[in-house]
């Protein structure tokens, strides 16, 4: 009987799997070790990091369907040959690279050859992990490039591939240095058991309350979110738990898919460990990350005020209680058996408070997960060595749609540069604004919002700092208030319909509308929307200026959430009427905006529902009592 050689032997899977498995360790193992014997050269280290990406997206994704499980053929261990090849080519002739004059020395024949196949190489990747339309958008761009903006093709292979103006620019630099430090801590957090501590933390403190587990899942998403930097990975880990407490207790589905979305979304934005987005902002703005956490916490915490007071209004109004004793766990005791589990955030903080690196910061508190772990039995148990080698593997795995989605977006930054792109785009907003910077600032929101639809938060990110960011900076914006404003709708469409791939994810799990779980998670959301435009016009809100003004700021905007939610959920100290929606909603944006007048007549708006609420409400009986 004559052999077959396409069927594929039984040892096979395993093998594959196998390579897998080290090569994602090896990639794991090579970013924490970074940190202590020095980073490589831009070229060599970004190179690195991307060939890793590339290899693991080719085995893991085979094929041209998007398949994950399938086995790779002769086409993706060609790709991955390839990958190879054209990075290798760049270490061995570095030197040369390096002293050539960029758009002086023409590229070597080979070289236009290998940055053609390179070029295409990555967008394939990007699309077999996270979907076409970065890709679409980046060979949009190209397109544009080459046939409108003339600009010539060895050119443009020469800025994509031979510079690091391109693929090997800032975007894959914050991928390699940032993102996988951060997201490799987020895995070694999650296999010692951080997940089961954050939710019976949150449960502790607020599973009695009315409404709990709708106030659980706020305060566990915003916890996770910090380790994780996917909204939808968050609603996939807290949804399962939090969804179904929720719908027990009487929340409608609609409702519990829209605060776990929202939640889940909000953890991008809630320091230490925030989206990917934040470490390519560090990048651009030439600052530390600790900077940008600074930047962040306040609206962060608005965020999140204006949620947890949301799920308590609608929760008062439909009547709602909390969870029955027996199946909350105490405060003491969680502290007591897992409190320890957040030792390693804390080493984060402190480090970055005193001014070490942050990438140095995420690997060393990432070594201290397993030790620290270890220290008590009940979290000791089922920690072996496979705990350690998951916990690499599924760090790389985790973090290569980031690195694949940077290394396309360097294409998009790449074209911007060569053509001048950002120029032309700035000069356009400019005029269709008419200089009028709210308008710019609603084209931005309605840019970030539509590019977030398609593609993740960090290339979405990148396209609106290229084009949209400096038009508003022109008009008068600072530099971190302009590109927090793009980070902070880069995110929210996570939750905007009618592509909200947070609310998809949370109504599956709650069997809901997805209509309905998205305006209603829009609603419940709705300071994300608000706190961006006022911290444009008020730079306090980032924590910049005089900590008076801050701190005011900071309470009179808390105020203005918890009465923009009473709004919108018809309830403050009892149901509300018509005109106290209207009037919360108005003392609520005014409140929001900082400054003393906007703050008075906020403030006695809101009195006059406040005391229209305190005598209108049910009065007791002596004999009820």
């Amino acid at each position: 009987m004559a052999l077959n050689v396409f069927v594929t032997p039984p040892a096979y899977p395993r093998l594959v799997t196998g390579l897998i498995g080290v090569v994602a360790v090896a990639m794991s193992v090579y970013h924490l070790a970074i940190p202590f014997v020095g980073t490589p050269q831009a070229m060599f280290f970004r190179g690195t990091h991307l060939l890793f990406a590339l290899t693991l997206i080719f085995l893991i994704f085979p094929g041209f369907q998007r398949r994950q499980g399938a086995l790779p053929g002769i086409m993706d261990h060609l790709f991955v040959a390839l990958s190879a090849a054209t990075i290798a080519y760049l270490w061995a002739n570095h030197d040369r690279l390096l002293q050539r004059f960029v758009f002086v020395d023409d590229p070597l024949p080979q070289e236009l050859v290998l940055g053609v196949i390179f070029t295409l190489l990555v967008l394939e990747a990007t699309r077999r992990i996270i979907g076409p339309a970065l890709p679409v958008t980046a060979v949009l761009f190209v397109v544009y490039g080459l046939f409108i903006a003339d600009a010539r093709p060895g050119a443009m292979i020469e800025t994509l591939y031979l510079t690091t103006e391109g693929v090997f620019g800032l975007t894959l630099s914050a991928s390699a240095t940032y993102v996988i430090a951060f997201v490799l801590f987020g895995s070694f957090m999650e296999r010692t058991g951080t997940g089961q501590l954050f939710m019976d933390f949150a449960l502790a403190l607020t599973g009695r309350t009315a409404g709990g587990p709708g106030k659980v899942a706020v305060v566990s998403s915003s916890l996770f979110g910090t380790i994780s930097g996917s909204a939808v990975a968050n609603v996939l880990v807290d949804g399962p738990i939090t969804i179904p407490l929720m719908k027990r207790t009487g929340f409608r589905k609609a409702f519990a898919a829209a605060v776990e979305s929202v939640a889940s979304t909000g953890g991008q934005i809630m320091p230490p460990v925030m989206g990917a987005a934040a470490f390519v902002m560090a990048e651009f703005l030439g600052v530390s990350y600790l900077q940008v956490t600074m930047w962040a916490l306040i609206p962060a915490v608005l965020y999140y005020v204006a949620v947890f007071f949301a799920v308590h209004f609608e929760a008062k109004r439909s009547g709602l209680e909390g969870l029955p004793s027996h199946e909350v766990p105490r405060l003491g005791r969680v502290m007591r058996e897992r409190g320890h589990l957040f030792i390693p955030i804390l080493i984060l903080l402190v480090g970055l408070l005193n001014g070490y690196s942050a990438p140095l910061c995420a690997v060393v508190a990432t070594l201290t997960c397993v030790p620290i772990a270890m220290m008590r039995a009940n979290t000791r148990a089922g920690i072996t060595w496979r705990t350690v080698w998951g916990a690499l593997e599924d760090g790389a795995k985790n973090a290569i749609p980031v690195a694949a989605a940077c290394a396309c977006a360097g294409i998009v930054v790449g074209t911007i540069a060569l053509t001048g792109t950002g120029i032309t785009f700035t000069s356009v907003v400019l005029k269709l604004s008419e200089d009028s910077l709210v308008l710019a600032l609603v084209l931005t929101m309605l840019a970030g919002i539509v590019l977030g639809m398609g593609m993740p938060t960090t290339p979405a990110y990148i396209v609106m700092v290229s084009l949209l960011v400096p038009a508003i900076i022109k008009l008068g914006v600072i530099p971190p208030a302009a590109h927090m404003f793009a980070f902070y709708f880069a995110i929210l469409s996570a939750i905007t319909p009618p592509v909200a791939l947070a609310v998809y994810a949370a109504a599956g799990l709650a069997q809901a509308n997805i209509w309905e779980a998205g305006w209603a998670a829009v609603r419940t959301g709705a300071a994300g929307f608000i706190v961006p435009f006022m911290f444009i016009f008020e730079n306090s809100l980032l924590m910049i200026g005089e900590w008076p003004v801050i701190l005011s700021s900071f309470v009179t905007a808390c105020i203005g959430v918890i009465a923009l939610a009473g709004a919108l959920h018809g309830y403050f100290l009892k149901p509300v009427q018509t005109w106290e929606r209207v009037l919360l909603f108005a003392g609520a944006i005014l409140m929001i905006k900082p400054g003393l007048v906007t703050d008075a007549i906020g403030a006695a708006i809101l009195a006059i529902v406040l005391i229209n609420s305190w005598l209108a409400r049910p009065r007791v009986a002596p004999h009820d009592l």
